[in-house]
């Protein structure tokens, strides 16, 4: 089924998160709506400070300066800080333009790709093999459990490597600064990539590791096959180990950029009770 997400309506009143299908091609809510009152929400966002992971040839990392932390003249506390972040690093977007000329930017990415119902992918098994990358037959192989991921979709990949993070070397295989030629942490495969992209046309890969291209690769070919085609990635999840195969829904909104080639990511998955 094709249906799309045009406004995720929270629902204070009712205490119901409610989604409105009329624009863009959506995949099928696994229900009608969320309690919010049973509702639970998982925050799928590493914070951003002095340990946030970057690429080892990133010329700088997450920078926050404090302007003012005081009691003001008047009397009342006021407080306000600026900072400094390259797009890339943390828990954050990558917009489709970031790999393929022409794509969307961060600020003109629809909010309804953005909103969706996740297809969690467990490799936690194998990832500990070096490199380890999805295959075709690992996402038929989920499949046959699930149901076929249907368009739109929002696909998180599992390792396991969430729980490495802040630990640079464990995480990234190596911490030589400047040097990204050593890195080793599992991803998505091209094969995987071209099923899920082409095939299933899913909305976003999303991934527990720092790239959605696993750590040795040099020609960056799942950021390619998906980026080409408007699909969205997501990088450096946390907390994943609470999400279901399927049945949660994810919402990740980046720093609306203008002309950015990706940004800050503040990620949630909302988990109906009878998933857990």
């Amino acid at each position: 089924m094709r249906l799309a997400v045009a406004s995720l309506a929270l629902l204070l009143a009712s205490g119901c998160v409610s989604v409105t299908t009329t624009q863009a091609p959506r995949a099928a809510a696994p229900a009608a709506g969320f309690d919010l009152t049973t509702a639970r929400i998982v925050d799928l966002s590493h914070p951003f400070d002095e340990s946030t992971i970057y690429w080892p040839t990133s010329p700088s990392t997450f920078e926050l300066k404090e302007l003012s932390h005081s009691v003001t003249p008047g009397g009342w506390f006021y407080a306000s800080n600026s900072f400094c972040a390259p797009e890339h690093g943390g828990t954050h977007l990558d917009a489709p333009i970031h790999f393929a000329e022409g794509k969307w930017t961060a600020d003109q990415i629809p909010v309804s790709r953005l909103v969706g119902p996740a297809a969690v992918i467990d490799i936690r098994g194998k990832a500990g093999l070096d490199d380890y990358r999805l295959t075709a037959d690992d996402v038929r192989t989920w499949e046959s459990r699930n149901g076929t991921i249907e368009a739109g979709t929002i696909v998180i990949l599992r390792t396991g490597w969430f729980t490495r993070w802040p630990d640079r070397l464990r995480y990234l295989g190596d911490d030589t600064p400047g040097d990204a030629s050593k890195l080793h942490f599992p991803s998505y495969g091209e094969d995987a990539a071209k099923l899920l992209v082409i095939e299933r046309k899913v909305a976003v890969l999303g991934v527990d590791t720092a790239s959605i291209d696993y750590g040795q690769s040099t020609d960056f070919i799942v950021h390619r096959i998906a980026n080409a085609e408007n699909v969205v990635g997501l990088e450096n999840l946390a907390n994943l180990a609470e999400l279901p195969e399927r049945g949660a829904w994810v919402v990740a909104l980046p720093m609306k950029i203008a002309g950015g080639s990706g940004g800050p990511l503040r990620a949630i998955a909302l988990l109906p009770r009878q998933t857990n």
